[in-house]
């Protein structure tokens, strides 16, 4: 089948099977390997992308889900500027241990920050829930998102 759909901001039409997982295309196939697959049933969240601006995990799409969506990965999110935002933040807070979980946790919390760009610390650890990390503790996860948020009183660098 040949897809047609928007990625990162792109035109794009790609070729494959409509029952490839997007994860799959998009790594494999596209290129953009900042998508990572963990557990491959929608348990840890590092598959995560933006489809039409809502969180989805990619793992658990199929590409003939694409077709005419708009689709954004962490390598979309950053601007000609450079880094978005909360990807400053992470690396400032020291939340980037190995940095497998990191893309999902980037546009988990920047999902996060649409719906509430003040979120308290219990709101941000909740709007984070669905990404697993073995290494950082959350501690500084939770402490960039707070840096990025527009909360009043919060600490500036």
């Amino acid at each position: 089948m040949e897809l047609h759909f928007v990625l990162n901001g792109q035109e794009t039409t790609v070729k494959t099977d409509a029952d490839r997982r997007v994860v799959d295309l998009i790594r494999e196939d596209l290129g953009l390997t900042g998508t990572k697959e963990s557990c491959g049933s929608g348990e840890c969240g590092a598959c995560t992308i933006f489809v039409d601006g809502t969180t989805r995990l990619s793992c658990l799409m199929l590409a003939a889900q694409l077709e005419g969506r708009e689709v954004t990965t962490i390598e979309g999110l950053s601007g000609a500027d450079g880094p978005h935002p909360i990807q400053e933040a992470f690396v400032r807070a020291g939340a980037v241990q190995c940095g497998y979980c990191t893309p999902g946790m980037v546009l988990a919390a920047e999902d996060l920050l649409r719906r509430n760009p003040s979120p308290c610390r219990e709101e941000i650890r909740a709007g984070l829930s669905g990404n697993l990390c073995r290494c950082t503790g959350y501690q500084k996860i939770v402490d960039a998102v707070e840096e990025a948020s527009d909360r009043p009183g919060r600490e500036e660098s």
